[in-house]
């Protein structure tokens, strides 16, 4: 019985307590900044609010962070990176629709959050936590500052 005990206690000790609050704080300012431009598109009632923006940065920044505290190299999280840009890139095609009854393409602004939410994701997840914080604040202005702003030029023509 106490193989079994050992055996679990081993399967749940991939993390030292540096590592683990190393994970938390990358997790955390992912999900946090995810959850600053989420929550903007959830107030402009856009389908992609909170829980998806949040998804997205905390997956993609445990996609980097654990590999990396895992002792892979650079190469290898390029690798990881690239199909994260691939596959965000998918995600957010997925939110792009042509209204049949207009000439007009709806969701490209949704799409391109979700593919810089997956950017803010993998710079936290690289231990790149002002960065990460910089562009979420970034990404906050542009979609709710000059997002008003483009709003009261268009309606104002």
């Amino acid at each position: 019985m106490n193989d079994v005990g050992a055996a679990i206690a081993a399967e749940f000790g991939d993390l030292s307590a540096v590592h683990a609050a190393q994970l938390a704080v990358r997790l955390l300012v992912a999900a946090g900044v995810g959850g600053l431009v989420g929550w903007q598109r959830l107030h402009a009632g856009k389908a992609a609010g909170l829980r998806t923006h949040i998804l997205v940065a905390v997956g993609a920044a445990a996609f980097v962070a654990v590999p990396e505290q895992a002792g892979m190299g650079f190469d290898g999280i390029s690798r990881i990176i690239q199909g994260l840009v691939t596959g965000i890139g998918f995600l957010g095609a997925g939110s792009i629709l042509k209204a049949e009854s207009e000439d007009r393409v709806r969701g490209l602004t949704t799409a391109a959050g979700i593919w810089l939410t997956a950017g803010v994701g993998v710079v936290a997840g690289l231990g790149r936590e002002a960065s990460a914080l910089l562009l979420g604040v970034i990404a906050w202005f542009t979609l709710a500052i000059l997002g008003r702003w483009e709003h009261k030029s268009v309606v104002g023509k």
